[in-house]
């Protein structure tokens, strides 16, 4: 499920979580235009993330724990007008 935000969206991956942690869903994913950028932002304020950046042919991907352990996916698209939705 895609949910618009200004220019761009929150992606609500419905999958149930593959191991016990609680919650009702695997992650949600924020698409960033720059997320080597970001990573190293918030590596400077102590975040740590759950495995390295993740190239597949269509975008880039890192996990970090959310709130309550819920998986945030940071995402950067390599071809974004696929992403856009439309009105």
């Amino acid at each position: 499920m895609r949910l618009a935000l200004g220019h761009g969206f929150i992606h609500v991956y419905e999958q149930p979580p593959k191991v016990g942690r609680g919650g009702p869903m695997h992650h949600l994913g924020i698409e960033t235009d720059d997320l080597d950028g970001l990573i190293a932002r918030m590596k400077q304020n102590g975040y740590s993330f759950r495995n390295a950046v993740r190239e597949q042919s269509k975008f880039k991907y890192v996990m970090i724990a959310g709130p309550d352990d819920l998986l945030i996916e940071l995402f950067e698209c390599h071809e974004p007008e696929r992403w856009h939705l439309k009105p």
